[in-house]
């Protein structure tokens, strides 16, 4: 990996419009995907680091219960479920993006999130209750970012005009809700299941 691809998240995320253009015609599809892995485990070691380091006038979770895997799944489910969503509808919808196209754009529209938030874990530790309003302002600034490069990358990968691409993010969120509700619906059913299993298994011994 050199140095040029290094610094290509930079560059895209204040160039967005060719960055993503680059990114889906022109720039090698291997590395891209490298570079993504990289900004994803990036984005979930700051996540992290945040709800552990963060201080105690900004971070609303309790240290002592902070469970590292749900933190990871916090960052990979939703981002999964925008991918497949998003592959699923724009497919029926003339749309040009592969999934790996979505999975790479989706992931480079990430890099506000860390370079913005990763410096105020260490910083917000430092600050006063005045000054938590630089901390909040920074989070909000860079979710902002996040959001519009999601928009420039959705509406780029998969060459929709610009309504039309909010059409299908608006459909993508549904469709996220929707993929929730049933996987919230498999996970209860598979716990009904065990349990009747478990309460079959305890007759057997309490009666033999």
């Amino acid at each position: 990996m050199n140095r040029e691809m290094i610094k290509y998240p930079f560059y895209l995320i204040v160039h967005p419009f060719n960055g993503f253009w680059d990114l889906k015609y022109e720039m090698n599809k291997r590395m891209n995907l490298i570079i993504s892995f990289v900004i994803l485990f990036s984005m979930v070691v700051t996540n992290i680091l945040s709800t552990q380091y963060s201080g105690f006038l900004v971070n609303i979770y309790n240290p002592n219960n902070m469970n590292s895997l749900l933190e990871i799944l916090y960052v990979l489910v939703p981002l999964l479920f925008w991918c497949v969503a998003n592959w699923s509808l724009t497919t029926l919808m003339d749309g040009e993006g592969k999934f790996i196209e979505i999975f790479t754009s989706t992931c480079f529209s990430l890099t506000p999130l860390i370079i913005i938030n990763f410096p105020w874990i260490w910083l917000s530790n430092f600050v006063s209750m005045q000054e938590t309003t630089f901390y909040y302002f920074s989070s909000t600034f860079a979710l902002l970012w996040f959001l519009y490069l999601l928009f420039i990358g959705n509406m780029t990968v998969h060459q929709f005009a610009p309504m039309k691409s909010v059409g299908t993010i608006l459909l993508t969120i549904l469709a996220m809700g929707f993929m929730a509700f049933l996987c919230l619906l498999f996970f209860s059913l598979i716990q009904q299941i065990v349990a009747f299993f478990h309460v079959i298994y305890q007759e057997i011994v309490i009666r033999y």
